[in-house]
């Protein structure tokens, strides 16, 4: 009721009060960042505690709403785990879902306020808080935050809020520029990222220094890049790498070549499309560390974006055993992209679809760099790099007037 109220006594007039015709349906929402780092077994609870604190007297949460996820994520990323996941945290707090369940169906439980502990619980970007508030304010939906004061006027209520929201997001990019900071000094140490290449395996870096215990726990060993055990694997990478780069063949053509000698080109399940030109994009083979070849917070489940090589992260120098040398790798790479431009076939793809139609096998017994001595059929022929079309006619009329 206003300060400022009539001079005699009207409420007893119709229409002094506007009753609000929707009973109060409050839900919960909350999140964690990790299950690993963090325990949601007892944070979810200890929020549950704090957001309650602004429900009416006998009042209680007709649902919650949380999620195991980085506040980072936008809603359509979160709660995307499977239940099983949720179910073996052992949370002593119902969930009926994520923050974009609580969205999608926010209208249909007749929700009146949305009630956490504080704005980052909703998400550490600010666009998304205030995307979902406005989302859920449009269905009448109103969001409150356990940590910000009672009373006083809107303007103060909406600055504390605001502040909040900023200070979530400065610490998400100060997380960020740190995360970041530190995967480029592990690059540049030498130590790998992700899985190892087909030709390698990942071996403890044992010159590297180890905390004795990090914030969570026991730290993961450093690892770095070495040779596989089976030495096949080296000569695969090479090979595939050389029919790119001098033959400029493309994934198909070269799958066929590898799969038809198995004990020589040795692999795991099958040669792949995406096997295959992973390898030859990868500058890893060239002895040499590099982060941030792909963006994976993309915006779309499941996929990755390939970061312009000027944001690559390079280590100084050679730090494991390469399959080529980085010339090697650059001039693979512009094969590749003259390939997607649809330049026309090469020499040497002719006199291996000739070949091919005559029933011929086309294998490399040697390469010096400028010449590769092949084997085709039951003759030997030496080439030079690249095959100038003169010299790969020749080569066809030869397998043709042999047949």
């Amino acid at each position: 009721m206003t300060q400022f109220g009539p001079p005699i006594d009207l409420s007893d007039l119709p229409g002094f009060k506007q009753a609000d015709g929707r009973p109060r349906r409050p839900v919960f929402l909350g999140r964690v960042s990790t299950k690993d780092n963090q325990n949601p077994a007892t944070s979810i609870p200890r929020q549950v505690a704090l957001a309650s604190a602004r429900l009416e007297p006998g009042e209680s949460f007709i649902a919650h709403f949380w999620d195991v996820e980085s506040g980072m994520l936008p809603p359509e990323l979160r709660g995307l785990g499977p239940q099983q996941m949720y179910d073996a945290l052992a949370v002593p707090v119902p969930r009926d879902g994520g923050l974009q369940d609580l969205v999608d169906r926010a209208e249909q439980l007749a929700v009146t306020h949305v009630m956490a502990e504080r704005s980052d619980r909703l998400a550490r970007a600010m666009l998304t808080s205030l995307t979902v508030e406005h989302q859920l304010e449009r269905s009448g939906v109103e969001v409150v935050y356990a940590n910000e004061p009672i009373g006083g006027t809107e303007s103060g209520r909406l600055r504390t809020r605001r502040y909040s929201q900023v200070d979530a997001e400065i610490y998400r990019t100060v997380l960020m520029e740190q995360s970041m900071g530190g995967q480029v000094q592990h690059a540049i140490n030498g130590w790998n990222h992700g899985y190892a290449p087909y030709p390698y395996v990942t071996v403890i870096d044992e010159n590297a220094p180890v905390p004795e215990r990090g914030r969570f726990g026991l730290v993961r060993p450093k690892r770095k890049l070495a040779p596989h055990p089976d030495p096949r694997r080296f000569d695969a990478a090479r090979e595939l790498c050389r029919l790119r780069r001098e033959e400029h063949l493309k994934a198909a053509d070269i799958i066929s070549i590898l799969a038809s000698e198995p004990d020589r080109y040795p692999v795991d399940r099958r040669w792949t499309h995406s096997l295959v030109e992973g390898l030859i994009a990868n500058p890893k083979l060239a002895g040499y560390q590099v982060f941030n070849r792909k963006a994976t917070r993309t915006g779309r489940a499941g996929f990755s974006r390939l970061n312009p090589i000027s944001k690559w992260v390079w280590s100084p120098g050679v730090v494991h055993e390469p399959v080529i040398s980085l010339q090697e790798w650059k001039q693979a790479q512009e094969v590749t992209a003259g390939l997607r431009a649809g330049l026309a076939a090469t020499g040497l793809m002719r006199i291996r679809a000739a070949a091919q139609r005559l029933g011929l096998t086309v294998t490399v017994v040697g390469s010096s760099g400028t010449h590769t001595l092949y084997r085709v059929g039951g003759q030997q022929v030496v080439l030079p790099v690249p095959v100038p079309d003169m010299v790969a006619q020749q080569v066809i009329d030869d397998m043709e007037g042999a047949a």
